[in-house]
């Protein structure tokens, strides 16, 4: 009979952000990871209610969202030209070998 997934190695934590508490069930290893973007997430709010004097938690909130999209979406982007460098790089070295070895 397969164990549940609390003999897995979950957990129960309590993270907040904004103010507000959620409770979550976790892979005991994702613990330090979410507790890290939970601090990301409160630190950036609080940046940007001392930069722009915003006050309403769901304002900052959708700050928040919206610059860690961006990053997110730019780490793709920059990964994906990077795939593409790396896979252009093979070819040329496929293409030398093949030549040196013909």
């Amino acid at each position: 009979m397969p164990a549940n997934k609390a003999q897995m190695g979950e957990i129960s934590i309590k993270i907040n952000i904004a103010d507000r508490i959620y409770p979550l069930r976790i892979a005991t290893e994702e613990e330090e990871v979410i507790r890290r973007a939970a601090k990301l997430i409160n630190d950036r709010m609080k940046e940007f209610q001392d930069n722009y004097a915003v006050r309403d938690k769901q304002d900052l909130l959708s700050m928040c969202v919206l610059h860690y999209a961006t990053a997110t979406l730019k780490a793709d982007d920059s990964s994906k030209q990077e795939d593409k460098e790396v896979a252009k790089k093979v070819h040329q070295l496929d293409e030398l070998l093949s030549g040196f070895f013909s």
